[in-house]
């Protein structure tokens, strides 16, 4: 029986580049670390599932993968959009990520999929699905052909509109 392919084996996979679309106002809002920075206003950063992601990132960054990464918010941002803007610089770029914030009245005009996702090396696309109350319920990854087109085509769209990290400041 084979075994089912993971994010990381993804990651370690990747050549290029991976891409990643972020269009929800809120991720897994029992998040300790989202509670907990709601209610100190501070992070820590130095839990296990952080260091790991970061040197998952570091690891492809250092083999010469470009790491980018999307946002799309609707403004005012919510709470869990403030907190992810706080821990941006310390956690995804200082892993070697690329950071974009794009406020959704922007995105108008450009055809975007229906689900956050990833996409690697403009070919694998791994799209993540959510519940209604922002809690992660899985990852599949979507072979449609058209469906990797649309996702590289919007992620591009998005990109280019997009307000860097340092210049962004939440509405």
């Amino acid at each position: 029986m084979a075994s089912e392919v993971t994010f990381t084996d993804l990651f370690a996979d990747t050549r290029v580049s991976a891409v990643h679309l972020e269009m929800r106002d809120g991720y897994i809002l029992d998040d300790p670390a989202f509670i907990g920075w709601r209610e100190t206003g501070r992070v820590d950063l130095d839990d296990e599932e952080s260091r790991e992601w970061r040197a998952l990132v570091r690891e492809a960054v250092g083999r010469g993968v470009t790491v980018r990464r999307a946002r799309i918010v609707s403004e005012p941002v919510s709470d869990y959009i403030r907190f992810e803007h706080a821990i941006t610089a310390q956690h995804n770029i200082a892993a070697g990520e690329v950071v974009r914030w794009l406020p959704r009245r922007l995105t108008t005009s450009v055809a975007l999929p229906g689900n956050d996702y990833w996409l690697f090396d403009g070919r694998t696309l791994l799209v993540n699905h959510f519940s209604g109350d922002s809690d992660w319920t899985g990852m599949e990854i979507e072979p449609d052909p058209e469906a990797v087109e649309l996702c590289a085509r919007a992620f591009e769209a998005v990109w280019d509109r997009a307000i860097p990290h340092e210049d962004y400041r939440p509405a």
